[in-house]
């Protein structure tokens, strides 16, 4: 039996991380995650693939979603009032156009300080109907994809195992950036498997594989690049056969509710690989 150890949502995409100890499951996944995008001037979204200063900003997010802060290394922290009624404008995420609610003048000030680029801040609006895709279909915020990545600890382990091999240093999870983390099964890669699992009194439905991308080697604590790995060593078995490099999956939100570390995570049905 699985259970989850780790639940984490990035409120602003491409920015660090927060681990909770529970969290309401919407249906475009844990509750704030990715709710905000920092975009160019040009509305074009900012991602750590460009700029892996993104790592280095901590956000926080009251639970009413009302106010933001935005913390970074040598800067004072940045106070919001989270704007959700604003004018919409486009903004683009891998070449498709979306809507934003622009965060205002000090909000881009701030970030084009921090990431040496002219930036704004943008909020995803309520009204956001962005359908994913995938086995399972579902909807998200400014995730690249899907609601939730899901990996497991024997996963991370596997490859930490590949990469003492070959002479490199273990990775922390934090390096490919999950939503939920299980532990409990022995095989390595089962999430691929998972079709349906029930956490809680939550449901979530497998979408596809998570293909992996450069943000894999950007160090989260310092927001600096930092060599080959993982992607070398996961080139050599993880190799999906549509193109790309596969670790963790991707699932919708079925049935929201509350998710909690501790929970059981029952897979209610299984499947084959797509690796």
């Amino acid at each position: 039996m699985a259970r989850v150890v780790e639940l984490l949502y990035y409120p602003v995409k491409g920015c660090a991380g927060i681990s909770a100890a529970q969290a309401p499951l919407t249906p475009a996944g844990l509750a704030h995650d990715r709710s905000f995008m920092v975009v160019s001037d040009e509305g074009v979204y900012r991602t750590q693939r460009r700029d892996p200063r993104l790592a280095v900003i901590r956000p926080a997010v009251t639970a009413d979603g009302e106010r933001l802060t935005l913390s970074a290394p040598g800067t004072e922290d940045l106070h919001l009032r989270v704007d959700t009624t604003g004018a919409r404008q486009k903004v683009d995420l891998f070449g498709t156009a979306y809507q934003g609610i622009d965060q205002g003048d000090t909000a881009a000030d701030w970030l084009s300080e921090v990431l040496r680029a002219r930036s704004r801040l943008v909020r995803v609006p309520p009204e956001h109907d962005r359908v994913t895709d995938g086995m399972t279909p579902g909807t998200s915020g400014y995730a690249d994809s899907c609601a939730l990545h899901v990996v497991s600890r024997s996963t991370l382990e596997l490859l930490n195992r590949k990469l003492g091999e070959r002479g490199a240093s273990p990775l922390p999870v934090n390096r490919f950036r999950p939503n939920i983390v299980l532990d409990g099964w022995a095989e390595p890669h089962a999430e691929d498997r998972a079709r349906r699992i029930r956490i809680g009194d939550t449901e979530l439905g497998y979408a596809k594989l998570a293909i992996r991308c450069a943000v894999t080697l950007v160090e989260q604590e310092s927001g600096a690049r930092a060599g080959p790995e993982p992607l070398r060593t996961l080139a050599g078995y993880r190799r999906a056969s549509e193109g790309g490099i596969a670790f963790g999956a991707k699932f919708a939100v079925l049935r929201p509710g509350r998710v909690s570390v501790g929970d059981e995570a029952v897979v209610t049905a299984w499947g084959e690989s797509e690796l």
